[in-house]
């Protein structure tokens, strides 16, 4: 019964903290795994790992909102690979220690999308 409500609540928009803060805490580990893995995308400590994933969030929730496009590597094709990293590049000008180049930021956002694969958030 809880899990329906649950479902419900995310389906309808309601908001949750709980399911924010699990949230941000699964998007927090698939940006460090993603800094860790690609070249040119360097993140240098945990605030701004937890800050880049709050912006990162802010910054899909925005363009979800304002173009209707789910800005997730495999969620548009196309679209959503190139709205990624053009997110996770800009991401960079709003949190000091937060560095990607142009390249870093293409990368970023497949290994992004493959981990966001492997480790569940939005589900939650």
């Amino acid at each position: 019964m809880d899990n329906q409500y649950e479902n419900t609540q995310a389906q309808t928009g309601t908001f949750n903290i709980t399911h924010f803060i699990i949230r941000l805490i699964v998007g927090a580990v698939v940006l460090a795994i993603t800094a860790a893995l690609t070249p040119g995308f360097t993140i240098s400590g945990i605030w701004p790992l937890i800050f880049g994933a709050i912006v990162l969030a802010i910054l899909d929730y925005l363009v979800l909102r304002v173009l209707g496009v789910n800005a997730t590597p495999f969620g548009r094709g196309l679209t959503g690979f190139i709205l990624a990293a053009v997110i996770i590049y800009v991401t960079q000008f709003f949190v000091a220690g937060f560095n990607v180049t142009v390249w870093g930021a293409i990368i970023g956002a497949l290994v992004y999308g493959l981990v966001d694969l492997i480790i569940p958030g939005r589900a939650m």
